[in-house]
């Protein structure tokens, strides 16, 4: 493969000869300062290391029907069109994939930029073909307005296609990366564009995937192409440090080089040197000078086996002092997408940390390669290495996402959200391990369990100890969740949930499980303030009420009332609407001799919510909040919180009672000082299960003799939980006991 290597040795670099340490190999990042014109040749030049005769012959009869489509077209850069994709090929062919990613590499855009059809390229070169070229293919332009909108489509069909096979996003992430590579013939703002776009995308994808090279070029093209200046005087201060460190990586080189055989360790040792764009994220988002990035060079060792990698790691502990927290073992606990490899941080000479990764030759391979390293030593009869297992789980879930949205905006979201760069890794009570993202919560850990056991979930315990669900998670956690029947997704859990899976399956049940209770509530709401104008609700037109929704831009009457239900509409506004369109008619003369408020009856699940600050219950005096997105919320008629918001937004709220029928049970907060000892907790939680009570929370603090123990329980009324406060108050180690 003829295309520049973005990592190369210091022997190789001419322009700095004495830059490398004597006898230290050193893996510089360099990106090409250009790049060829590809050729069939050297396309079939590399084709032919690994390929048969008949597969070499199928790929020139792609090449031959690809270059008769893209006859006459161009690039930005006056090079014919077919050099591309000759481009992207060679790329693929790098990584030895096999004959039908060839063709549709070559293949890639003829249906979307040619008069060629997906059943033209089926007919002739076979399904497998053009099910990967129609995955790659944009769609028609003209059906989707905003370009925001076409490319989130585009990338949605994409990767649904990429779950199916893997080599779509192969052949796209070839695709990317030559377009970066001959980036600089575009305007300034496309080409910015487009580079946000791969660092925000394309780039995480690959790193999802494995493909660490392929990550690191795109990341530093990508950097070069957005911040031109930035990344200029970064690399001249790279360059600069490389003399000004040499001496200090040349000690660290001399000395591993005589700790590991002493250990009995065969390996290799190289230098590594940092990417720019990481150099300048960790400046970023740390605020340092580039004079205080220590960790521009690291040292990687490859091993012989998985042995080998700890004896090195411990022939280093002892060599050079460890730096407490940094260490990090990724082959007991790998990484989603393959990755092993012992990463350990060691304070150096001159008090200079040095990141080392220990790892045997076939991680390296892995950790290269990623899921492309599959189709090179792919056994007969093999359809899944687990790598590429690894990564159709992940894909796996990209579907699960699809199916709970709609819009394909909102799917790149929570794609993006998915794209993350680090992970937690926590234990199932029987042992299991789940990989999470960084600062995840024990909710996200609760829906990578089971929908229904995040739909569900009303606590946690981590670690054995009781903890909220928006509790963040920390490698090696053990967590168990609790749940409840009468549970359900509330719309303050988007602001907490980290995972793209949680929040799409939370936003699915708050869209869909509970439209037919917003339109009820969405009714009962509009009535009552039909009602405060003096119109008789059952005396309304439907036509006429039916031609107000839509007049207020609704898709028609029920939409109305679900969005009144779920407070993006305000009931009294769409009323006046009402009342004006029906001036003089004679449902308007209509008065009703009351105003009545809106009842509650416990079964208007999450069109309703109990707010936390005050957790109303049955026989509490209430009153109601409409906020926008979150249907009604319910207060305490003296509570701080809605006082407040009443002062600010007097307008949301409105008049609210208990129905006679209650159905359900409902939520409150008590506290108890109790004397702290051996079986006081439990006597406690027996009492409350005794008097016909859930526990759904509980925390419990010692202070000397006395404790302090804070229950969330569910009760039917507040006769119901006077009653439980008396039994609690009864019993000898209860000082004190109330409501919060």
């Amino acid at each position: 493969m003829n295309t520049p290597d973005p990592q190369v040795h210091a022997a190789a670099l001419a322009a700095e000869p004495d830059s490398t340490p004597a006898g230290v190999a050193v893996i510089y990042t360099a990106l090409p300062e250009s790049t060829q014109v590809a050729t069939l040749a050297t396309l079939m030049d590399t084709v032919a290391s690994y390929l048969g005769e008949e597969d070499q012959r199928r790929i020139r009869d792609a090449y031959r029907f690809g270059d008769e489509a893209h006859l006459g077209q161009f690039r930005s850069s006056g090079e014919p069109y077919i050099s591309h994709p000759i481009a992207v090929a060679e790329i693929c062919a790098g990584w030895k994939l096999d004959a039908e990613s060839i063709m549709a590499a070559l293949l890639h855009d003829t249906v979307e930029d040619t008069s060629v059809s997906k059943q033209d390229v089926h007919e002739r070169f076979g399904s497998q073909v053009s099910e990967i070229v129609d995955g790659l293919s944009k769609l028609d332009r003209v059906s989707i307005d905003s370009r925001e909108a076409r490319q989130a489509e585009s990338f949605r069909k994409m990767l649904l296609a990429m779950a199916r096979d893997a080599r779509v996003i192969l052949i796209k992430l070839a695709d990317r990366l030559h377009n970066m590579r001959t980036i600089e013939v575009l305007p300034p703002a496309k080409r910015r564009r487009i580079a946000v776009e791969t660092l925000q995308v394309y780039a995480p994808i690959a790193s999802r995937l494995g493909l660490y090279t392929l990550y690191r070029e795109l990341l530093d093209l990508s950097f070069r192409a957005a911040y031109p200046k930035r990344f200029e005087v970064l690399s001249k201060a790279v360059r600069a440090a490389r003399g000004n460190r040499r001496e200090t990586i040349a000690r660290v080189y001399a000395d591993v080089q005589k700790a590991l055989p002493k250990a009995g360790v065969n390996a290799k040792v190289f230098a590594r040197e940092k990417a720019l764009y990481s150099i300048y994220q960790k400046m970023r988002l740390k605020r340092l000078p580039f004079s205080k990035v220590y960790d521009v060079y690291g040292v990687r060792i490859i091993v012989e086996t998985v042995l080998d990698c700890y004896k090195a790691l411990g022939a280093l502990h002892m060599t050079f002092k460890p730096i407490p927290g940094r260490f990090k073992d990724y082959i007991a606990l790998g990484k989603e997408n393959g990755y092993q490899s012992l990463h350990t941080s060691l304070m150096g000479p001159s008090n200079m940390p040095i990141e080392f990764q220990i790892r045997t030759e076939e991680m390296q391979r892995i950790a290269e390669s990623g899921v492309a390293a599959h189709w090179l030593y792919k056994s007969e009869g093999e359809d899944f290495s687990d790598l590429q297992k690894l990564a159709h789980s992940w894909l796996k879930t990209l579907i699960d996402i699809e199916h709970n949205t709609g819009d394909p905006l909102e799917f790149m979201d929570h794609v993006k959200v998915d794209l993350f760069p680090d992970e937690v890794y926590v234990f199932t009570p029987v042992g299991d391990i789940r990989s999470l993202p960084r600062h995840a919560t024990a909710l996200d850990f609760a829906y990578s369990v089971h929908t229904d056991v995040g739909n569900k979930a009303v606590g946690a315990r981590i670690n054995g100890a009781p903890a909220r669900l928006n509790e963040a998670l920390s490698s090696g956690d053990v967590v168990e969740i609790l749940t409840s029947e009468n549970a359900h997704p509330q719309p303050v859990w988007l602001s907490y949930v980290r995972s793209g899976k949680a929040r799409s399956e939370i936003r699915h049940f708050l869209k869909t499980m509970r439209y037919d209770e917003s339109v009820a509530l969405g009714r009962r709401l509009f009535q009552q303030a039909l009602a405060s104008l003096g119109i008789d609700a059952n005396a309304v037109d439907s036509e006429m009420a039916e031609r107000s929704a839509r007049d207020s831009g609704a898709a028609d009457l029920l939409s109305l009332y679900a969005e009144i239900g779920i407070g993006k509409r305000l009931a009294p506004l769409e009323a006046r609407s009402l009342a004006l369109l029906a001036r003089g008619k004679p449902e308007a003369a209509r008065i009703m001799p009351r105003l009545a408020p809106v009842l509650i009856r416990g079964d208007e699940r999450s069109a309703v919510t109990y707010a936390s600050c005050c957790s109303p219950i049955p026989g509490d005096q209430i009153i109601g909040h409409l906020r926008g997105g979150h249907g009604l919320t319910l207060h305490r008629n003296r509570c701080k919180t809605a006082l407040r918001q009443r002062e600010r937004d007097a307008d949301r709220f409105i008049d609210v009672d208990w129905s006679d029928r209650l159905e359900g049970v409902f939520r409150t907060r008590i506290e108890l000082s109790v004397t702290a000892g051996r079986g006081t907790l439990g006597k406690v939680a027996a009492e409350i299960a005794a008097s016909d009570a859930n526990i759904s929370d509980v925390a419990m603090h010692e202070q000397g003799k006395d404790g302090h123990l804070e229950f969330v329980i569910e009760v039917r009324d507040r006769t119901h939980l006077a009653q439980l406060l008396r039994n609690l108050r009864r019993l000898p180690d209860v000082h004190t006991v109330s409501r919060v």
